[in-house]
C-alpha cells in the first residue's frame, strides 16, 4: 500500500484549562489565610488593583481633593515643563498651595503618621519565647563553671533536643570538642542536676530516675520500679510489682501514683509553639426557628480596578502602543483576580447552606444528631462536581451555635442501624467516649464489650471498627486502662 499525503477536515470538543481556569480552581482550595496572602500580594505586583477599604472611608473627600490637585496640576504642567522635558520655575507660582492640596490630601501618606480607632490586638504584639536551649544556656553561664565547662556545656546543651533528651553519646562530645571523656561525663551529669527535672537524660528510663532524685526517702524503691518493672507499670499492674518486689501493696502503688506524675518530656514546657488561632469563614447564626449563614469578609481587602488606569486607557492615542498594552494585560488579570475571588466566595456560601440544610439535626440538638453525609449529596443539591465541592471544603472553618468545626467535619461515613437507617460515623464515637469515660477502671470495657453494647442500641458495627474509632480516638486498650484496686 502506498503511502500518501492528504488534508482533512475533522470536528472534535477538547476541554482545555486556561490559566485563568487554573486560578479559579487554585482560589477554591486556598485557606482564608492563603487567600489573604495571595490577594496582598497581587496588590504589590498589579499596579491596577486597588484595595477598595480605605477608599470607601474616605471617598466624598477624595474626590474633591482629586478634583484640586488635577486642576493644581494642569496648571504646573502648563508653566513647569516644556517641549524638551526641561524643567523651569514659573513665575508666579502658589507653591505653599501646591503643597498643602498635595501632602494634606486623603490619598496621600507620606511621613505622616497613620492613626487608628482601633485598638492593636494581642496576637499582633511582636514577643520572643525562651526556648529549653536558652534556658540550660542561661543555667550554665550563671554558675561557677570554668571556661573549658562552659565549652564543654554549650556542645551538650547544643545536642538536646526539644523534649529535653541527650541525642549525642559523650563519646561523640569528647571526640568533636578534643576533651577527655571523663570531663564531658562529669559536666554532664552536673547539667542533669539543671531546671527542668531529667533533662538530659539519654533515655526515658534515666528521665524518671533524674526526677525520682527530688524523692530521697523513696528514691531506692522508685529507682527499682523505674529500672525494672516498667512495662508493669504502664499496664497498671500493681500487684505483679508487689508480688516480685516484695513491696507491700499500698506502698507499690504509692510509689506508682509518684511515677505516674513525672514528666517525661521535661523540654515540653519550652517547646516555645505558639498557639494557632482559626478565623472562621462561615458564621452561622440562628434567627428564631431558621439558621442564617453569611461569609466572614471581615479583613479581606475589597479589590477595585484603580481610577488612574482606568483614565489612561480613556485618553487613547496620548498613550504609547506599549504602554496602551501593558496596561490592557493588567487590567485583564486583575478584572479575573476579582471575578475568582467572587465565584470562589459565592461557591463557598452556596456549599455552607446546603451543609446546614443536610445537617439540621446536628445543629438542634447537638452531635449525636450528625446524620451521614458524602460529598456527592452535596454536589447533587447545589449541582456542582464533587472535586469543586471538595476543593471548597478543604481548610474552610464554620462558627456555629455548637462550636468552630471544618467544613470537612460534617462530611461522615455511615454506620447502618441493624432497624432503620444510619448513623454519622462521628456520632458513634462519641458514643464509644461518653462510654468508656463511664466504665470501671478495675474492669475495662473489651472492644468486643463495646460492639455488643452499641449492638443493643440497634448499632451494627464490627469489632475491627470499635478498635479503629477508639486508636483514632486515642484511647488506649483495656490491657492498658485498667486500675487494679
Amino acid at each position: 500500500m502506498a503511502l500518501e499525503i492528504k488534508q482533512s477536515v475533522r470536528l472534535a470538543q477538547q476541554l482545555v484549562v486556561t490559566p485563568q481556569l487554573q486560578q479559579a480552581i487554585k482560589l477554591l482550595q486556598l485557606s482564608r489565610f492563603e487567600l489573604e496572602t495571595l490577594i496582598q500580594k497581587e496588590l504589590l505586583e498589579n499596579p491596577a488593583l486597588e484595595d477598595g477599604v480605605e477608599e470607601d472611608e474616605t471617598d466624598g473627600e477624595a474626590r474633591e481633593a482629586g478634583k484640586k490637585e488635577e486642576h493644581v496640576t494642569e496648571h504646573a504642567n502648563a508653566e513647569v515643563g516644556n517641549k524638551d522635558g526641561e524643567l523651569k520655575e514659573p513665575e508666579n507660582f502658589d507653591w505653599e498651595n501646591y503643597l498643602a492640596n498635595t501632602y494634606n490630601s486623603p490619598g496621600y501618606a507620606g511621613e505622616r503618621e497613620v492613626q487608628s480607632d482601633e485598638p492593636s490586638t494581642y496576637e499582633n504584639v511582636l514577643r520572643q519565647t525562651e526556648s529549653l536551649q536558652d534556658h540550660l544556656l542561661w543555667q550554665l553561664h550563671l554558675g561557677t563553671f570554668t571556661e573549658t565547662e562552659k565549652q564543654i556545656g554549650t556542645e551538650i546543651i547544643g545536642n538536646i533536643t526539644d523534649d529535653g533528651y541527650l541525642t549525642s553519646t559523650p563519646e561523640e562530645i569528647a571526640e568533636k570538642t578534643s576533651f577527655p571523656r571523663s570531663e564531658v561525663e562529669a559536666l554532664l551529669r552536673r547539667l542533669q542536676e539543671f531546671d527542668p527535672l531529667g533533662v538530659g537524660a539519654r533515655d526515658l528510663k534515666e528521665c524518671l530516675v533524674l526526677q525520682a532524685k527530688q524523692y530521697p526517702e523513696d528514691f531506692s524503691d522508685l529507682c527499682r520500679l523505674i529500672q525494672d518493672h516498667l512495662p508493669d507499670l504502664e499496664r497498671h499492674d500493681e500487684p505483679a510489682i508487689a508480688k516480685k518486689t516484695g513491696l507491700a501493696a499500698d506502698r507499690v502503688k504509692t510509689l506508682a501514683r509518684m511515677v505516674a506524675h513525672m514528666e517525661p518530656k521535661p523540654g515540653r514546657p519550652y517547646s516555645g509553639e505558639l498557639p494557632q488561632y482559626i478565623t472562621p469563614d462561615v458564621f452561622v447564626y440562628k434567627m428564631g426557628q431558621e439558621y442564617l449563614v453569611t461569609l466572614n469578609e471581615d479583613g479581606l481587602p475589597k479589590l477595585r480596578i484603580g481610577q488612574f488606569y482606568r483614565r489612561s486607557l480613556m485618553k487613547g492615542s496620548e498613550v504609547a502602543g506599549q504602554t496602551k498594552e501593558y496596561i490592557q494585560e493588567r487590567l485583564r488579570a486583575a478584572m479575573w483576580l476579582i471575578k475568582s475571588i467572587h465565584q470562589r466566595q459565592r461557591t463557598l456560601l452556596r456549599v455552607s447552606k446546603s451543609i446546614v440544610k443536610f445537617q439540621r439535626d446536628f445543629f438542634d440538638q447537638g452531635l449525636g444528631s450528625l446524620r451521614p453525609l458524602v460529598l456527592k449529596d452535596v454536589a447533587e443539591d447545589i449541582e456542582m462536581h464533587e472535586s469543586t465541592i471538595s476543593r471548597v471544603t478543604t481548610n474552610k472553618f464554620m462558627h456555629t451555635p455548637r462550636g468552630i468545626f471544618e467544613l470537612k467535619f460534617f462530611f461522615n461515613s455511615g454506620i447502618h442501624q441493624l432497624e432503620g437507617g444510619g448513623v454519622a460515623s462521628e456520632a458513634v464515637k462519641m458514643q464509644i467516649k461518653k462510654l468508656l469515660e463511664g466504665e470501671d477502671p478495675a474492669k475495662p470495657l473489651s472492644d468486643q464489650a463495646i460492639m455488643e453494647h452499641l449492638r443493643s442500641h440497634n448499632i451494627d458495627i464490627a469489632r475491627r471498627t470499635v478498635a479503629k474509632y477508639r486508636e483514632v480516638m486515642l484511647i488506649a486498650p483495656s490491657s492498658k486502662r485498667r486500675r487494679r484496686s
